[in-house]
């Protein structure tokens, strides 16, 4: 657990995403949860010493974000489409992946249920707690239902896969343009640590390399769609990779990602025509 300011922890060395959390005078809000359950556990314990959790963000609808919602207390928050979509989830299938892999979190998964958030944001929402002011932002980009926390006490941004540092871009459930738009708008902020969604803590001096990486997927699918490329040729022919190695672990995927990216890239770039 990596102590970022007075008041704000982050966990950046999970499996899954980077969570987080603001210590207040009236309780800790946690930023997203741990995906495996014994790291949920371990978050749990360390999150304790320093008060009841009274709320969770999930920043975004993904498997890596939201599901250790069931191994804490608080009331959960989320846009409604990440509650919309956590419904449409199977429970059962959720300990699944972990039955060969890791017994111990397999055992931990056996009574598994998807935690829905009781509480939904359209666009924004402001927490008042203790002596702290939490702002909970729709920002699109990663997903169509990305939040973004903001402690302007503490000059922290907890943005989710709205940014990624250092690490690969996931584009298939993305809006590209709304994206880069919302990074935008993080940069008018007064930050001075942002806990991205996956990667290490960094400062908003990254953002306008975010925001180049995003157009640099949109540039590299769109210089071929104007050659007049089926989607089938635009995969033939596509040649840049992110600069960036996927997570440990997730190497295997990695054309599979790639794949689904100019598949969403495409879809966007060609309704744009229209």
């Amino acid at each position: 657990m990596q102590k970022i300011t007075q008041n704000v922890y982050a966990e950046t060395k999970f499996g899954g995403c980077n969570p987080g959390f603001v210590v207040t005078s009236g309780g800790v809000v946690m930023s997203d949860t741990p995906q495996i359950p014994t790291d949920a556990l371990k978050w749990r314990e360390a999150i304790a010493k320093f008060g009841p959790v009274r709320y969770i963000v999930n920043n975004e609808p993904h498997g890596d974000h939201i599901t250790g919602n069931y191994f804490f207390k608080g009331a959960v928050i989320s846009h409604e489409g990440t509650r919309q979509a956590i419904l449409k989830y199977s429970s059962a299938e959720a300990g699944e992946r972990y039955k060969t892999t890791s017994p111990a979190d397999y055992t931990l998964m056996k009574r598994f249920k998807y935690r829905l958030p009781t509480i939904t944001v359209t666009d924004e929402m402001t927490i008042y707690l203790g002596n702290h002011t939490i702002r909970i932002m729709h920002l699109p980009g990663h997903t169509p239902y990305q939040l973004a926390v903001f402690v302007p006490e503490e000059k922290v941004l907890f943005t989710a896969d709205n940014v990624l540092y250092k690490f690969p871009v996931y584009l298939q459930h993305a809006e590209p343009f709304a994206w880069i738009e919302s990074l935008k708008k993080m940069a008018k902020l007064d930050v001075e640590f942002i806990i991205p969604g996956h990667g290490e803590v960094c400062t908003a001096a990254y953002l306008p390399e975010m925001i180049t990486r995003v157009q640099e997927w949109i540039d590299a699918v769109n210089v071929l769609i104007k050659k007049g490329m089926t989607l089938a040729e635009v995969e033939k022919n596509f040649t840049f990779r992110d600069r960036y190695a996927p997570q440990p672990g997730r190497e295997a995927t990695a054309s599979i990602v790639v794949k689904a990216n100019i598949t969403r890239l495409y879809e966007v770039l060609k309704n744009k025509q229209k």
